[in-house]
């Protein structure tokens, strides 16, 4: 139920493919995949996240790729195809 009313908040999941170059071989990328829920355009949640690592991680940043999902759409749900009782 949390999801929900998370997307009544206009939250949709979020997912972010973080490309960052390895500390010790600056040469070499690494992969790191972030999802929490979050509000599009601004990505308040994923920004933080992003300005901690700047701070925090010795990693530098390479790229950031973004795709998000609605939790619910119209093709989650239909309705039943049959009806009956089980006795």
């Amino acid at each position: 139920m949390a999801d929900l009313s998370m997307q009544m908040k206009d939250y949709r999941l979020t997912t972010a493919q973080i490309i960052y170059h390895l500390p010790d071989h600056v040469n070499l990328l690494q992969e790191y995949i972030w999802q929490e829920y979050d509000i599009a355009p601004e990505y308040p949640t994923l920004r933080k996240f992003l300005d901690f690592w700047v701070d925090k991680i010795e990693g530098k940043l390479h790229s950031v790729y973004v795709a998000k999902k609605e939790i619910i759409t119209p093709g989650d749900y239909r309705f039943a195809d049959w009806q009956g009782t089980l006795q």
